[in-house]
């Protein structure tokens, strides 16, 4: 009886013994690592370009899209007024081009007829003029009367009057035409302005049609039919399933080891019987205190550096509709390339 507190005392000693080289000893393989994080995916926002009323959504939420699809419209009631306004001021612009050139043409037409004018008045001067010479030298002579001479001497002075007055309405003319043509550039600065506001009109009529940028999934309708929204208001929430990753935490120890582009295995907790293999693609270049739902809290007194380890896209395409993004798991890392994955890691994924 005297020795069982002697032998109390030696199992209590290899208890505090085991429990220290439990604690200190460290992990086996300090080359690999693990973090919790959870599946996320790239998050695209499908936005109203431009103000106006939810008139129909076309898709639900888990329904699969593909670049181009309609997703959404907006009523188009009233900007479809204002197009027809805009078409029917640059029928009226059209109108006035034609008037204008019309308008040139026929200005056109009397300056000719003017400098024909012109032509006759200068040939009737000149016609004049030898008249006058003729009979002043016979006036000189007697042949004919002083009288006579002087009247053909006032022709050629009305005669260069009507040149004048002609080279003055050829002159007048040509202002008309410059005034015409000018209208004319005018009627067409107005069509090209009405064709610019229809396209203007049209291209918002087009963007109030909204379209899926890209393949995904919708996640969340934002808004209902009968809503308004404003220019830039999100209609529709979009993951591109081909972007995938899981966002987990390292301290800066751990962090300096890791090799940009290394390998990285996934294991989800929904699937704890698979491997999924990624590659490290981010690593930040700032500490943070490590979030709330990611770590415990003495975890969360820590300095942390955020990583992301990104799926392969090809793997994600195979698995498209098996993906889902907030399913919680634990990246595995390593910080030696030619470490190897500790023996107890499920199997990759096929």
């Amino acid at each position: 009886m005297k020795k069982t507190p002697f032998i109390l005392s030696i199992m209590f000693v290899v208890f505090l013994i085991v429990v220290f080289s439990t604690v200190f000893s460290g992990p086996e393989n300090v080359d690999v690592v693990s973090g919790n994080g959870r599946i996320e995916a790239t998050e695209i926002g499908i936005s109203a370009k431009v103000a106006g009323r939810v008139e129909e959504i076309y898709v639900s939420e888990g329904d699969r899209v593909t670049a181009g699809d309609v997703v959404a419209k907006l009523d188009t009631t009233t900007i479809n007024s204002q197009l027809q306004q805009a078409k029917a001021q640059h029928q009226q612009a059209k109108s006035a081009v034609e008037a204008a050139n019309m308008a040139v043409a026929q200005r056109q037409s009397e300056k000719s007829a003017l400098e024909a004018a012109l032509l006759q008045t200068k040939a009737e001067l000149k016609a004049a003029e030898a008249h006058a010479a003729r009979t002043n030298e016979l006036a000189k002579t007697g042949a004919v009367s002083k009288q006579l001479a002087e009247d053909n001497l006032t022709n050629v002075e009305s005669a260069k009057a009507a040149v004048n007055a002609a080279k003055a309405r050829l002159t007048a003319a040509d202002a008309t035409i410059e005034a015409s043509r000018a209208q004319y550039y005018s009627a067409q600065a107005a069509v090209s302005a009405a064709n610019a506001t229809i396209a203007q009109i049209q291209s918002e009529i087009n963007d109030m049609v909204l379209k899926a940028p890209r393949n995904g999934r919708i996640q969340y309708r934002v808004v209902e039919p009968g809503e308004v929204v404003g220019a830039g208001g999100r209609v529709l929430s979009l993951v591109d399933l081909t972007n995938v990753y899981m966002t987990f935490f390292l301290p800066a120890s751990q962090v300096g080891k890791l090799t940009m582009g290394g390998e990285a295995l996934i294991v989800l907790d929904a699937a704890p019987d698979i491997a999924i293999p990624a590659t490290i693609s981010y690593v930040a270049d700032v500490a943070q205190f490590t979030p709330k739902s990611v770590e415990t809290q003495s975890e969360r007194e820590k300095l942390m550096f955020r990583v992301k380890a990104q799926i392969p896209e090809n793997l994600l395409k195979q698995h498209i509709e098996k993906v889902k993004t907030g399913l919680p798991g634990e990246v595995w890392v390593k910080l030696n390339d030619t470490a190897e994955w500790p023996s107890d890691l499920p199997e990759l994924v096929d």
